[in-house]
């Protein structure tokens, strides 16, 4: 017997515009590696990646960790993934050396995606994230990764269309209040632990970073449906800059 096969759609998608639906065959990549210096003293591993980056002209966040005084990280970000291997692994290296060690358990690498009913898709998945961890007011970052257990999965649209609809309300509180901005990534088959999603919570205080993860427990979208979350780097920023 003979089956037709389905038809792949592998494109993002938002709201309709003017009648017609919002898609875009781009998405924008972005990973958060994690170095621990292996000789701390005066001397800065995270100010020489810094300025690696400033004289290389790549866009990036340097973050201090503050969770362990001799850790730190850097974001990246690119609609190529291939940039993370030919632009930012030769500048990793020419500025730390053996001088740090990466951290494999906190990283973390995703791509943005569309929900389906952003009104201005383009931005949404091409812009905003940047905007959002190169706000100069704010300084704080919580990165996690989480995975859903499989049940989410099968209930019906309209049941997922509810209990994300929960999640996001409280989500976009928070940003009103300019309180807390999300980055959402998606990390399906690219995550070493088989995660499914990065978040990046950002924010000029660290406060309500911390309460908007607490609020979000309450949800259930949390409370039944996550395997994972974990583990959570939070962060400083040292340094960021656009690119040239």
């Amino acid at each position: 017997m003979h089956h037709e096969l389905p038809t792949i759609d592998v494109l993002e998608h938002g709201a309709s515009r003017d009648g017609e639906r919002q898609s875009i065959n781009q998405r924008l990549f972005m990973q958060l590696l994690v170095f621990r210096e292996q000789a701390p003293g005066t001397h800065s591993c995270a100010a020489d990646l810094a300025s690696a980056f400033e004289d290389a002209g790549l866009a990036g966040v340097v973050y201090d960790d503050v969770n362990d005084p001799e850790s730190f990280a850097v974001l990246t970000w690119s609609l190529d993934p291939s940039h993370f291997v030919r632009q930012v692994r030769p500048c990793v290296r020419q500025a730390l050396g053996t001088k740090a060690r990466l951290r494999p358990d906190f990283t973390m690498i995703g791509r943005s995606y569309g929900s389906g009913h952003e009104p201005n898709l383009p931005w949404t998945i091409l812009d905003r994230p940047i905007e959002t961890v190169l706000k100069e007011e704010a300084p704080w970052a919580v990165w996690y990764p989480l995975r859903r257990h499989g049940a989410f999965e099968k209930l019906d649209k309209a049941e997922q269309g509810k209990i994300l609809m929960e999640h996001g309300i409280i989500g976009r509180a928070y940003g009103a209040q300019n309180l807390a901005t999300d980055v959402r990534l998606a990390c399906h088959g690219i995550d070493a632990r088989d995660n499914e999603f990065v978040i990046g919570l950002i924010g000029k205080d660290l406060h309500p970073l911390s309460h908007v993860v607490q609020t979000m427990r309450h949800t259930r979208q949390t409370s039944e449906f996550i395997a994972q979350m974990g583990p959570f780097f939070v962060g400083y920023v040292r340094w960021r800059s656009a690119g040239s």
